[in-house]
């Protein structure tokens, strides 16, 4: 019965049964047995080998290597004997050899004690212990090289030393030094004793006589030296003494007659200065003697001198010896409209001035600014931009600039400033006399020759200060009063629709766009029997300055409302000549230009008329009475239309420009006149407006009342009280005033 209990045993542990020992010792058959976790993993079908789908994970379950506690890092081997196993099957499934840091570390210590080892002496040594030093004797070969130029005493040398056997001996002489059986001598003998002494006092002699070699080499290189800054100095003295024999010279150039042979010989002594001495030119302040020997003559010269007629009379003399008188290179001399700017040469200015550039402020500026405030005329810009240029390379900076910015820019404001585009066409009488005039001073024949010296602000057609923004304002009142009727077009507005470029189309045409307008509506009237198309030809004058779009609604505003006017009585007419009528439409179609006939809306204006005439012969007699009305045309002014609304820019919207009112020009226009604007304290009875004399009195009496209605100035009728009609300023209203 025990034995079948053993049995069932047995088999129950065969089978794996949960309650089996979990040792590792050998069952029955020899083979190892297997823990529960061993035999849960052969139930998933584990074989063996590392963990992860392809083996490359760790065997051997991972240790934990124990550290007592206090111990720091170094004490105890960090890595486990699983962690190396682990490692080394890693590197041999790479393919590499491994190494483990402890095997490094016997091997580096086996090389160590093996070197140690090879260096002793005699294998009767005591293992481990360190090799005796082997004596090394000085010979006299050594001590001549040690010490070139010692001289070694004779005693020295005859007293040697045989080291050639198991002790050493003291020989007094060569002979017998390699015999075999010679005497052995006491190492402790007096005579060795006193070589021994001899031999450190000449080591000791040797080490001072290589001291006393070193310092003789080192005051060797002082002396060296010492004689380089001689000569320096040397040369130095006679560069000085040439300077002053040099500038000694200069004194005695005669300078009282002050001619060109005065100038000839200082400016070839100062070049022969300047060659000779051109780095020693700053050392030595050779610009202050230059300046010192050219002053007088500069100062009598320059007393005597016309710029206008004689621009570069002593330019010549001043670029020979621009070196040695501190002229900067031209880069200095910047131009305002150029890549270069006075902001970007600021860097450059200095503090205080050289003895040239207040040699150039005290004597040539004052010249200068005589010239253009007494003598240059501001309409003949030639004679003066031949002088800038001249004198451009050799002014200094803030010369030049104080010269184009201040005097030149101050006179050609204040020319503009006088510039009246409109007082040479008042006066009919002398009108051919006074065109050739004022021909002659317009703008752009002046102004324009110096916009290459104008810094950016003067020459930017947006800015709103500067002369061209003078110039803008100019022209802007100039066409609010020009008088259309003349047929004259504003001379020089072609040159500065050019320079304008876009700008001229936001700021000169809508006042044009306003002066035509106001044209057509006071003295353009449709009349069949007797046709004044002068008024209109006056307006059409002016399309090279308009696109064919807003000339195309200026018309349509202006004209074609009584045009329609006119065709609508014609056509209602009793007695209506529809031939007539034919002939007269096409003729109104052949006076305007072919590109203003293509604008759409003109077209749709003559297809408006001709849509008319065919209704008014369909209707046949009931045209009196069922033809309907032309309607009215759009309202005016139509200068808003003339150009698109432009971006303004935040910063412009919070200064806005002030703009000159129709009203100013008026008064303006009565100024140069000599007639007065004086306000009533009245109103228009229908319109509101306020009332305004023109009058020639300075009482205020008489004259012609009127009043302002957007750019149109009415005036009372002198018949008819109560009506007021458009009038130009021109000498109509003139006359009016005057009573003539």
């Amino acid at each position: 019965m025990d034995r079948s209990f053993l049995k069932r045993k047995a088999a129950i542990s065969e089978s794996g049964s949960r309650k089996s020992a979990k040792t590792t010792d050998n069952g029955p058959g020899g083979e190892k047995k297997m823990s529960f976790a061993e035999r849960m993993m052969v139930k998933m079908n584990y074989t063996g080998g590392g963990l992860g789908k392809s083996g490359e994970g760790i065997v051997e379950p991972v240790q934990v290597q124990m550290r007592q506690r206090g111990v720091g890092l170094g004490q105890v081997r960090e890595k486990t004997a699983q962690a190396k196993a682990e490692e080394k099957r890693a590197a041999e499934a790479r393919g590499e050899k491994y190494e483990d840091s402890s095997e490094e570390e016997r091997e580096a210590r086996r090389r160590r004690q093996k070197a140690r080892k090879s260096g002793m002496g005699s294998g009767t040594s005591t293992p481990g212990g360190t090799a005796k030093r082997k004596t090394k004797y000085t010979t006299v070969a050594d001590i001549e090289a040690a010490a070139p130029g010692l001289e070694i005493p004779q005693n020295l040398i005859t007293s040697i030393i045989d080291a050639t056997g198991q002790g050493t001996r003291l020989l007094t002489s060569a002979v017998g030094i390699m015999t075999p059986g010679g005497s052995m001598l006491s190492t402790d003998t007096e005579a060795e004793k006193i070589a021994k002494r001899e031999r450190l006092e000449l080591e000791a002699y040797m080490e001072s006589w290589n001291g006393i070699q070193d310092r003789k080499n080192y005051l060797d290189i002082q002396e060296e030296q010492l004689r380089q800054d001689i000569d320096a100095q040397e040369e130095e003295v006679r560069n000085l003494q040439d300077v002053v024999s040099a500038v000694e010279r200069l004194k005695h150039i005669d300078l009282a007659d002050f001619s060109d042979t005065a100038w000839e010989k200082t400016v070839r002594q100062l070049e022969v200065l300047q060659l000779d001495h051109q780095a020693q030119i700053a050392l030595y302040h050779l610009s202050d003697a230059a300046v010192a020997a050219i002053y007088p003559l500069l100062k009598e010269a320059i007393q005597n001198w016309e710029p206008l007629s004689h621009p570069a009379e002593l330019v010549s003399h001043i670029l020979r010896i621009r070196s040695i008188l501190g002229i900067r290179d031209n880069s200095d001399i910047t131009l305002h409209n150029g890549i270069n700017d006075p902001e970007f040469s600021s860097a450059r200015r200095h503090k205080s001035t050289t003895a040239y550039e207040t040699l150039i402020y005290t004597l040539w500026l004052p010249k200068f600014r005589t010239i253009i405030t007494n003598e240059w005329d501001v309409h003949d810009p030639t004679p003066l931009i031949t002088l800038v240029d001249a004198w451009r390379d050799v002014l200094p900076s803030f010369v030049y600039h104080n010269v184009i910015d201040q005097l030149i820019v101050q006179k050609l404001s204040s020319a503009v400033a006088a510039w009246k585009p409109r007082t040479a066409h008042h006066d009919r009488a002398s009108k051919s006399h006074r065109h050739r005039q004022s021909s002659q001073h317009l703008p752009h024949i002046w102004l324009f020759p110096w916009l290459p010296y104008l810094s950016s602000h003067h020459i930017d057609p947006k800015s709103a200060t500067g002369l061209l923004a003078d110039v803008k304002r100019k022209f802007r009142l100039a066409i609010d009063s020009w008088d259309i009727s003349a047929g004259v077009i504003l001379p020089g507005l072609a040159e500065w629709r050019q320079l304008l470029g876009t700008t001229f189309n936001e700021t000169i045409v809508p006042h044009l766009v306003r002066r035509l307008a106001a044209h057509l509506a006071s003295t353009f009237e449709v009349a069949p029997d007797d046709q004044n198309i002068a008024p209109l030809e006056h307006v059409l004058a002016w399309k090279e300055f308009l696109s064919p779009r807003i000339l195309a609604q200026l018309l349509v505003a202006e004209f074609f409302p009584k045009w329609h006017a006119v065709l609508y009585q014609w056509l209602t007419f009793a007695a209506a000549n529809f031939v007539e009528i034919g002939n007269w439409f096409s003729w109104w179609q052949s006076v305007f230009p072919d590109e203003l006939n293509a604008v759409p809306a003109v077209a749709a204006e003559w297809e408006r008329g001709l849509a008319t005439i065919n209704l008014a012969l369909d209707l046949g007699d009931r045209v009196a009475t069922d033809l309907p009305p032309p309607t009215a045309g759009p309202a005016r002014p139509i200068a808003a239309t003339a150009t698109a609304p432009a971006k303004v820019p935040l910063s412009a919207k919070t200064k806005p420009a002030v703009e000159a009112t129709f009203k100013d020009v008026v008064e303006e226009w009565c100024t140069e006149h000599s007639l007065l604007l004086m306000p009533l304290r009245e109103a228009h009875a229908a319109t509101g407006f306020p009332l305004f004399r023109i009058t020639a009195s300075a009482t205020g009496r008489g004259g012609v009342v009127v009043y302002f209605k957007g750019d149109v100035l009415w005036a009372r009728n002198r018949r008819d009280r109560t009506l007021f009609e458009p009038v130009e300023l021109g000498e109509g209203l003139v006359e009016r005033v005057e009573g003539r």
